[in-house]
């Protein structure tokens, strides 16, 4: 499984015309990613079929929100589901950079049967695997991570060992500089099935549909 993600439009109609599964869209690249454009979402669903998990983060920086900024992820929640989102990403975290058990499961609950995928924000918590017991418990359906390190490449001991103990329980989405030229050395190295990639090449803005191409047969 190969998803994109997708940080503006152009980058999301190349990946949703492509051999990709789906995509992850948001926006504003240079915050990590953040809370997409609906009507820009909109588009993308009246024009495309491929599955579209949409970025629920009212702003970049850290996973602790404040009250009104959880309450911006509920709405947001509620007006990407009543306009056909397949899927939702988000992660919210305490003080102590432990998962935040009551707001993600608020969250979870309120997108009911639209899978969650628990996103990179696991990366910053000091147990990965507690964490990863937690998201399970909480339902979410997927978590992206690059195994608590800055990339995959650096993750993938502990990447393999999460792939190991949870993939029957939850989908394990390896990302985190995950590209053609690395992604065979991770998949053979972890024995991951779900890679996560902007595949945007070196000094280019956008994603690249050859760079998809090679991304998708490197893990076929």
């Amino acid at each position: 499984m190969l998803e994109i993600a997708c940080f503006e439009i152009t980058s999301a109609e190349t990946a949703l015309r492509s051999v990709a599964d789906r995509i992850e869209f948001c926006a504003e690249q240079q915050l990590g990613g953040i809370t997409p454009n609906i009507e820009e979402f909109r588009y993308l669903k009246s024009a495309y079929t491929k599955p579209i998990f949409v970025m629920l983060r009212p702003k970049g920086g850290s996973f602790l929100y404040s009250e009104d900024e959880f309450l911006q992820m509920k709405q947001s929640l509620i007006d990407f589901k009543k306009s056909g989102a397949d899927g939702f990403v988000f992660g919210i975290l305490n003080s102590g950079n432990t998962v935040d058990e009551a707001r993600n499961r608020e969250l979870v609950e309120l997108a009911e049967e639209i899978p969650c995928t628990f996103h990179r924000a696991i990366d910053r918590t000091p147990d990965l695997e507690a964490a990863i017991q937690k998201i399970i418990e909480i339902g979410f359906k997927s978590v992206l991570t690059s195994g608590g390190k800055s990339s995959a490449m650096e993750g993938k001991e502990q990447l393999k060992n999460l792939v190991e103990k949870y993939s029957d329980q939850i989908e394990i989405l390896i990302g985190g500089g995950v590209r053609s030229n690395n992604i065979s050395e991770l998949k053979n190295y972890t024995n991951g099935t779900s890679f996560h990639s902007s595949a945007i090449p070196s000094y280019e803005q956008f994603a690249n549909e050859d760079e998809i191409k090679k991304l998708k047969s490197r893990i076929s």
